[in-house]
């Protein structure tokens, strides 16, 4: 008996001290389907962020297409000639309403400056011709200057019978060419 007591307090001991023992480290092995998900996972990733970049570069373009085409339709808008009866630098009334088109641009675009430019047929003398482009130049100016436009952003020229829109000698062409031309002054704008 005297063996089984020293015996157990030593099986107690060995069995401590198995017990604490760390087991060796296992090295955890990627399954080959846990790998394969990973790698299918980030190339998903890649994926959807370049598909994002594609989708955010085309509104972009998009966005710029479409200020241009609005700058485009605002230059021609600013750009529509008046025409004027002979011997004449009354507005008529489908003319004011092409002043009033370009009144809202104006307003909107107030770095913006304009230059209307009279024109006249080709019948009467130059200095007649200049001096009645003059006034259809002036016509326009003050008819936008009435509506609310600095009269410093418009310049008003005559340009007389030199400029003509079309050079037959037929009534057709002397109402094209009794007219106001306008032209944008400010360089490198972006209209709104």
């Amino acid at each position: 008996m005297r063996v089984a007591r020293l015996m157990l307090p030593l099986a107690f001991a060995y069995l401590a001290g198995a017990c604490h023992h760390a087991a060796p480290p296992v090295a955890i092995q990627p399954q080959p389907d846990s790998a394969a998900r990973a790698e299918r996972a980030r190339q998903d990733s890649i994926a959807q962020a370049e598909a994002r970049a594609r989708e955010l570069a085309q509104q972009r373009a998009d966005s710029l297409a479409a200020l241009n085409r609005r700058s485009d339709e605002i230059k021609a808008k600013l750009a529509t000639l008046i025409h004027f009866d002979f011997d004449k630098s009354a507005l008529r009334p489908e003319d004011q309403q092409i002043l009033n088109d370009k009144i809202p641009v104006l307003l909107n675009n107030p770095e913006v400056r304009i230059q209307v430019a009279g024109n006249c047929d080709e019948r009467g003398s130059e200095e007649y011709n200049l001096a009645l482009g003059n006034r259809r130049a002036i016509t326009a100016k003050q008819y936008l200057v009435a509506h609310g436009i600095d009269a410093g952003r418009i310049e008003a020229i005559s340009n007389g019978k030199e400029h003509p829109i079309d050079p037959a000698h037929t009534p057709e062409a002397w109402a094209q060419n009794r007219n106001d031309e306008f032209d944008i002054l400010t360089l490198n704008v972006e209209l709104r």
